[in-house]
């Protein structure tokens, strides 16, 4: 006799009255079965568990990006903003997600994901980030698919050899684009492999695109701390996830998983050491000073040649503003030249920049642009104020520009040409007053070491303003003794005869012999005396809007349309001091006599004895500049007294480690993240209130604001705006008029169907901040405080559509008008509508 297969127990689930299973019968049983699903007839059932499976997958991948991004935000400082590179990171790091996420469908696996990627990195990402080559800023060109695949590569190149922020230009986005895009997807593909330890390469994936990306950065980065206490929050959370330590009812153990991951993540950041390796500082060394003549040698030889011709053009330069050509700060005994970082730590070096310079300085703004005719042709750029941003007029020349962002100059290394154009973006620095100088201190820098400096030098300037007790009052001696001892001449022609140069040969001379010269010997003269007095000190050469007297004249610049232009003689090229005073940066200082006064041979000629001048005491304002031979770091003891401090034990290493996480890691933090992130959320929420939509919507928006913070203050506020306004004004004890009056506005602008200016708007917002502040002013301290941080009604607080209440409007009238349409007439009717405004509005 048979029996159904279905009837035989199974003996092995009742052996020795223990519930076990066979391997088969557990399998058999289980309904995630395959073969379950299938004699049961319920096919979708597998469909349903390909779903499930999405969504861990979607987890894993939204996962990736962020990190991805968070690693790569190392670069953010290098683009110069978060908003260029956002534009290249966010969208690669999204398709790099998406691309890996599109493994979860079995036809899209692994070929179809590699012709992604070849698409995206190099059709998708040439549109986005070389978008001026495209064709209606959509399709691709010829050149931007060429630009593309060069930049790909010439991108790292261009990030390591340009001093940021390199903007946008030349393919620089393509860096982060194609850091973004292979790292998402390739770390995504780890992501989403069955087996939950292939996380870990993925992880390691993200490590190493962190690392490359700080090699890339600058030393400063921007959010390192909070950026990488996010990248180890994230991934351990999400590695325990996917170890499946997490689960459902435990909530202590994922709570204890995630305040141990904030303490690693904490603890990692701060035990990380501060400096980093930045690949910028090895690849290209800076260009040599001592690869160039000095540029102060050089300035007789424009006027010379070219005295009455136009070097230089300018359009659009705030009148009485000095151009600069080049800055010097060493002086070995014969000329004064450039020095860089390796001669002096607080000397800059000149290197490459991008579309945009960082700079600090405070001062007018302007844009001017820049036409080089005859007679320049060295290497140095003229440039004014302080650039923010230079571009030429031919991009190739972008390639040879240097910045320094120490002394305000350029340069070309392919030399200035005739023709060249180029258009700065910059800062006019304001300039202290003369009482201001005066009163103000030397600042303490290093510069490198003036050699073989004449002693008639040290000994007028001792004389002269040896006893002043402020730096910037003994520069104005100099200046002062400079100017009304000395006489003029450039030694030209039929001019008195004055040598060249401005060596120490020439300025012991100077101030020894005759006291005849020009701006050359007079600015080395002074920058010499200043240093012997302790003031930090440098040469410029530039040019001057100058008058016949040769001081600077706003005459010189003439209005051409809505803007102003000036030409540039040769006997325009000068050279002035400039001294660096504490709280005020170089100050420029004009030590040359007037060009008009100009000697005889009936004239005494000398400059004044330092032995017959009345002897000052020692300068005390500053003491003597450091230099290489005098730093800080050297040890003035000998012997025993040397020995180096005893490292501290790495218990207390560990201590300090301890003591910084609890201080870092303390809960207190955590509110105060989420008080802010709350105060900070309302606040971007108010400005975009502000700003978007049209003048209708704005004002609408306006009254909103008042009536949730009403809510959120805990009054009852309901209805419309009248009864709304009259609720608040009686709660809160407030004087109703403006209350009343923003409350008619709004209406008017929502009813009325007339055109309100963005100025009106404007005012009503400027209304509403007062309305608000004297809101919050009447409630007691903590309630005002819950006031702030309440999000009650948030989600009310959005733009509104003026065009509903408007058609309402509409509506309410035609049912109002219906009856009286048998006997009036299309005009009247309308009439009746405008009075209805009419009263709205007042």
């Amino acid at each position: 006799m048979s029996m159904a297969p279905t009837s035989i127990p199974d003996a092995s689930l009742t052996t020795g009255g223990t519930q076990t299973s066979t391997e088969t019968g557990s399998w058999a049983m289980t309904t995630h079965s395959v073969i379950w699903s299938t004699n049961t007839g319920k096919p979708t059932h597998r469909i349903v568990r390909e779903k499930t499976e999405a969504k861990p997958a979607l987890v894993s991948c939204t996962v990736v990006a962020i990190v991805t991004l968070l690693c790569t935000a190392n670069l953010i400082d290098v683009y110069g903003s978060a908003g260029a590179w956002a534009t290249a990171a966010v969208p690669a790091a999204v398709i790099g997600a998406l691309i890996a996420f599109a493994g979860v469908a079995p036809p899209l696996r692994l070929w179809w994901q590699l012709f992604f990627l070849v698409f995206a990195q190099w059709i998708v990402g040439p549109v986005i980030c070389l978008n001026d080559t495209t064709i209606g800023r959509v399709i691709p060109s010829l050149e931007t698919l060429r630009l593309g695949w060069r930049e790909t590569f010439g991108s790292f190149k261009y990030l390591i050899a340009i001093e940021p922020p390199v903007g946008d230009a030349q393919g620089a986005l393509l860096a982060v684009w194609t850091l973004c895009l292979w790292t998402a997807a390739i770390a995504g593909f780890f992501a989403l492999l069955d087996d939950p330890r292939w996380s870990v390469a993925a992880i390691v994936l993200e490590i190493a695109a962190m690392c490359a990306c700080a090699l890339l950065g600058t030393a400063d980065g921007v959010a390192r701390i909070p950026c990488g206490i996010a990248f180890a929050l994230v991934l351990i959370v999400w590695l325990s996830w996917r170890m499946r330590m997490f689960e459902s009812g435990r909530w202590i153990s994922s709570l204890v998983i995630v305040v141990l991951a904030a303490a690693v993540a904490f603890g990692g950041c701060l035990l990380l050491p501060a400096q980093r390796t930045i690949l910028r500082d090895h690849y290209e060394p800076p260009l040599s000073p001592n690869d160039y003549t000095s540029p102060l040698s050089t300035m007789r030889a424009y006027i010379k040649s070219y005295k009455d011709t136009t070097v230089l053009t300018v359009h659009g330069l705030p009148e009485g503003t000095c151009v600069r050509l080049a800055v010097m700060d060493r002086f070995d005994g014969n000329v004064w030249n450039l020095s860089d970082s390796r001669e002096s730590r607080d000397s800059a070096n000149y290197a490459r920049v991008g579309t945009s310079i960082r700079n600090d300085a405070e001062g007018r703004p302007f844009t001017a642009k820049f036409t080089v005719r005859d007679g320049l042709g060295d290497d140095w750029l003229p440039l004014a104020g302080a650039a923010t941003s230079v571009r030429f007029g031919n991009e190739k020349n972008a390639e040879s520009f240097y910045y320094n962002v120490g002394t305000d100059s350029g340069l070309l290394r392919d030399g200035v040409k005739k023709g060249l154009t180029y258009t700065e973006h910059g800062i006019i620095p304001d300039e202290p007053s003369d009482k201001q100088i005066a009163e103000a201190e030397a600042a303490r820098i290093d510069q490198p070491k003036a050699d073989d400096v004449p002693n008639e030098v040290g000994k007028l300037a001792s004389a002269t303003a040896g006893g002043k007790s402020h730096g910037g009052e003994a520069a104005q001696q100099l200046v002062a003794m400079l100017r009304d001892q000395g006489w003029f001449s450039h030694g030209l022609g039929s001019d008195y005869q004055s040598s060249p140069g401005h060596g120490n040969h020439r300025i012991a001379q100077l101030l020894g012999g005759e006291m005849v010269g020009d701006s050359e010997q007079y600015a080395s003269a002074m920058a010499l005396m200043a240093r012997e007095l302790g003031l930090p000190s440098r040469v410029v050469l530039g040019f001057l809007p100058k008058d016949k007297d040769g001081d600077i004249s706003n005459a010189r610049t003439q209005t051409e349309g809505d803007g102003t232009i000036i030409d540039f003689t040769g006997n325009d090229v000068t050279a002035w001091v400039e001294i660096n005073l504490e709280g005020y940066g170089w100050v420029p200082f004009y030590p040359t006599p007037k060009e008009t006064k100009t000697p005889d041979d009936d004239q005494n000629l000398t400059p004044p004895n330092p032995q017959n001048l009345v002897r000052q005491p020692p300068l005390p304002l500053t003491d003597p500049l450091r230099d290489e031979t005098n730093t800080t770091s050297q040890s003035s003891f000998g012997g025993t007294e040397a020995a180096e401090a005893p490292e501290p034990s790495k218990w207390a290493q560990a201590g300090r480690v301890i003591g910084k996480v609890a201080l870092y890691g303390s809960p207190l933090w955590i509110v105060l993240l989420i008080v802010g992130a709350i105060l900070l959320g309302k606040a971007i929420q108010l400005a975009m209130l502000r700003k978007r939509g049209r003048p209708q919507m704005r004002m609408a928006s306006g009254w909103q604001s008042v009536a949730v913070l009403a809510r959120q203050s805990g009054i009852d506020a309901h209805g419309t705006r009248r009864e709304q306004a009259q609720q608040i004004t009686e709660q809160l004890k407030l004087d109703p008029t403006a209350m009343q009056s923003a409350c008619r506005q709004a209406d008017y602008a929502t009813f009325s169907g007339q055109d309100v200016s963005d100025e009106q708007a404007s005012t009503y917002w400027h209304a509403i901040d007062e309305l608000r502040a004297a809101m919050l002013a009447t409630l007691p301290r903590m309630r005002r405080w819950r006031t702030k941080l309440s999000l009650r009604g948030v989600r009310q607080m959005k733009p509104v559509d003026v065009t509903v209440g408007y058609h309402k409007a509409e509506a309410n009238d035609e049912k109002q008008s219906a009856p009286r349409r048998a006997g009036e007439s299309a005009s009247a009717d309308s009439k009746h509508r405008k009075r209805r405004f009419s009263h709205a509005r007042h």
